[in-house]
């Protein structure tokens, strides 16, 4: 499906526009492949592929753009303070952009980004109810509805009682695409709660421990293999195989794996204490800071995950309206290397106070480097 809209550019237009930049050297270590860049984002992309060679680089790209809410968002004279010292109420960042002006800014934006990913990458772009529909049919467009893997519910703050003849809004959305259908993925678990115990392993032995019981069976024909053989005189029911051939089944019947029922019928026993947790669904609850130091911040604990799930110790992420920096801040405390890149001057201030070690200064020995567009 292809999204149609007015100033829609091709491709080649769009890489042919934009203009060339220099990335100049503030502070930091330039040896780090760490670096928090101030500068238009399109135009520092494009030097990145260009001049820094990152093509297919990337393995990891988390984006929390502007939303199209026709807001300005600004930073509070008591959180400037609390980051820099300084006595102002600057604006953090402008959120003008609407309609076919906006889309066509996002599309430019991800069509650099898909440059940059490399075959193994992932990108999660988290975004509103409002706009999300038209940004998953760009997504479609430029990444492939085939390498659509979820769109992710994130729940984000406590139900509200709003006047409006419409339900509470208490999620955002997170759309998350792989550049090929082979990306790394790193699967979490989350504990059991212990109504997760009881409801889920409902059963408990002699020695005290909680399990459930599974087939032995899974679904396909085998006729030829040894899991189609009948085992202790049985065989799977008809469309079905044994899920470990015969001997297998012996021996998980000797340790007492096997769970026979009044009927006959093998089942093979879970362990609740065998099990690391619970598989991670697509609604999730990060709820953002109560007092960000940041319009619009976002959990940090939301982004580890993903840079767990996502990225590997060589990978580097990529966030490219990288804000207070958050995303920068999850991906250094877990080991990765990251680029940050933000052209609002609050933000570069607030994500530098982040990710610079407390009474120290950006040195060579903190592993960045920061550089300013020029």
């Amino acid at each position: 499906m292809i999204l149609n809209y007015d100033g829609k550019k091709t491709e080649k237009e769009i890489i042919w526009n934009i203009k060339e930049c220099n990335l100049v050297s503030i502070k930091g270590n330039p040896n780090s492949k760490s670096k928090l860049i101030k500068g238009e984002n399109i135009d520092v992309m494009k030097y990145l592929i260009d001049k820094k060679y990152l093509k297919g680089k990337i393995d990891l790209v988390y984006i929390d753009p502007p939303f199209a809410t026709k807001n300005i968002f600004r930073i509070s004279e008591n959180k400037a303070n609390s980051i820099s010292r300084c006595q102002y109420d600057g604006i953090a960042y402008d959120d003008s952009l609407v309609g076919a002006e906006y889309l066509e800014f996002i599309r430019e934006r991800l069509i650099l980004i898909r440059e940059l990913m490399s075959k193994e990458s992932s990108i999660y772009f988290h975004i509103d109810y409002k706009i999300g529909h038209y940004i998953k049919v760009l997504m479609d467009e430029i990444f492939g509805e085939e390498n659509f893997i979820n769109d992710i519910s994130r729940i984000k703050c406590n139900p509200k009682n709003f006047n409006r003849k419409a339900f509470g809004n208490v999620k955002d959305l997170i759309l998350f695409y792989s550049k090929t259908g082979n990306h790394i993925w790193n699967d979490q678990k989350t504990p059991f709660s212990e109504e997760d115990l009881k409801r889920l392993f409902r059963k408990v032995d002699k020695a005290g421990r909680r399990y459930t019981t599974i087939p032995v069976h899974a679904p396909g024909e085998t006729q030829n293999g040894p899991t189609g053989h009948p085992w202790r005189g049985i065989m799977p029911p008809k469309g079905r195989h044994w899920r470990s051939e015969p001997k297998v089944l012996d021996e998980l019947d000797r340790q007492g794996l096997i769970e026979w029922s009044k009927t006959g019928v093998p089942r093979k026993k879970i362990f609740a204490d065998e099990k690391n947790g619970k598989k991670i669904q697509d609604i999730i609850e990060f709820k953002d800071p109560q007092t960000p130091i940041y319009p619009t911040e976002k959990n940090l604990e939301l982004l580890k995950l993903i840079v767990k799930i996502s990225s590997d110790q060589d990978s580097i992420v990529l966030d490219c309206f990288c804000g207070s920096g958050t995303t920068l801040k999850a991906a250094q405390d877990l080991g990765r290397k990251w680029i940050g890149i933000d052209k609002s001057d609050e933000a570069i201030k607030v994500a530098l106070k982040r990710l610079t070690p407390k009474q120290t200064t950006l040195s060579s020995e903190n592993d960045f480097e920061y550089l300013e567009q020029r």
